[in-house]
């Protein structure tokens, strides 16, 4: 009876224990609650950066390794160049054809204005004698009129009559002729003008190719540039998908290189956690494959929509078959300046997370 008693007794107190022991924690869990918030769906993220030739061809050299770490400005891989130094010398053949058009253009232009402006000078010139011929033929008319009133009076010879009629016919010759000039040097002269213009379009045209045999030339060389892939930023790459020989199309992705100097955390908290939630709240972190180390961050800011808007197939709650689900909002964490270097480096993007959200 004594040791019935006794079990009793020992069941009693281990009871006794595990509910204090519960009850501690359950205090202790409560009161933590009421200035934290916490999840486990969280995880380390990094900037990606996808290795993308911008031109397509047989790969020739690769000079990275897989998960290797680089600089920016480091050649990963080349492409084979040799189509590209045949566009590019044709691009320049071009342009030296377009440059030797404006030559020529420019030495006819010169050709051409000297002629218009020669043309110019004589049509001016003929003005001037048109005028005198005018005033001779003007003086002969009138001495002609005299002589014929003479003449019919029988007061002069015959001989004078016909002189004066001689001259008068000889200065309307003589304006006609110039009158005729005229007309021929005004035409060349537009001849020449419109030759002028015909020349100086034919320059114009000439400077436009030499400016699209420029742009062909310098897409060549760009073009040829984009034979040789360098690493646009640091930081260490994914394995490489690649080998000598294999044909690459502008476009395609190969494979990544990840920014290791900036990383942050994605955590994906629960729609009724995020009522005291607010940026600038300290946090702490866990990273599941380094329990031992313990990092700092920042609340930086929050979605604008959760992560089932996001999805390829959004929900859609209007199909009558609504069942309420709480919904999950990414939150974006900092780390702090606190975490050192070493330590940031210990991370790699994908890593599980244990977030702790320090409300007050």
């Amino acid at each position: 009876m004594e040791q019935k008693k006794k079990t009793n007794k020992k069941f009693i107190i281990i009871t006794a224990v595990l509910v204090l022991i519960g009850a501690t924690y359950g205090t202790i869990k409560f009161i933590h609650s009421l200035s934290h918030e916490e999840t486990d769906d969280a995880q380390v993220e990094a900037n990606m950066s996808a290795i993308i030739p911008h031109v397509g061809g047989y790969v020739d050299q690769i000079f990275v390794e897989d998960n290797a770490i680089v600089k920016a400005g480091d050649t990963l891989f080349t492409i084979d160049q040799r189509d590209y130094l045949v566009q590019l010398e044709q691009a320049k053949a071009s342009l030296a054809a377009a440059e030797s058009q404006l030559a020529v253009a420019q030495s006819s232009i010169g050709s051409s204005k000297a002629n218009a402006s020669a043309s110019y000078a004589q049509v001016s010139s003929t003005y001037g004698n048109i005028e005198s011929a005018k005033i001779q033929l003007r003086r002969a008319s009138d001495d002609y009129t005299r002589y014929k009133n003479l003449y019919d009076n029988k007061s002069i010879t015959t001989q004078q009559y016909e002189q004066a009629l001689a001259a008068k016919q000889e200065a309307e010759a003589r304006l006609s002729v110039l009158e005729n000039q005229q007309k021929a040097m005004q035409s060349q002269s537009r001849a020449a003008t419109s030759q002028n213009e015909v020349t100086e379009k034919q320059v114009a045209v000439a400077e436009a190719n030499i400016k699209s045999a420029q742009a062909q030339v310098d897409a060549a060389q760009l073009n040829l540039d984009y034979t040789v892939v360098i690493a646009p930023i640091d930081g260490q790459l994914s394995s490489i998908e690649i080998q000598e020989g294999q044909f690459v199309q502008p476009g395609q992705s190969l494979f990544y290189l990840v920014n290791t100097q900036d990383k942050w955390i994605v955590a994906n908290f629960k729609e009724t956690q995020l009522n005291d939630m607010k940026v600038g709240q300290k946090v702490g972190i866990a990273i599941d494959a380094y329990p031992d180390e313990e990092f700092e961050g920042v609340i930086a800011n929050f979605s604008p929509a959760t992560g089932a808007r996001f999805s390829l197939l959004p929900p859609d709650n209007a199909t009558g078959n609504f069942v309420k689900t709480v919904q999950r909002l990414p939150v974006k964490i900092n780390f702090t300046d606190a975490n050192s270097k070493e330590r940031l480096a210990l991370l790699r993007a994908g890593m599980n997370a244990e977030i702790d959200v320090h409300l007050n």
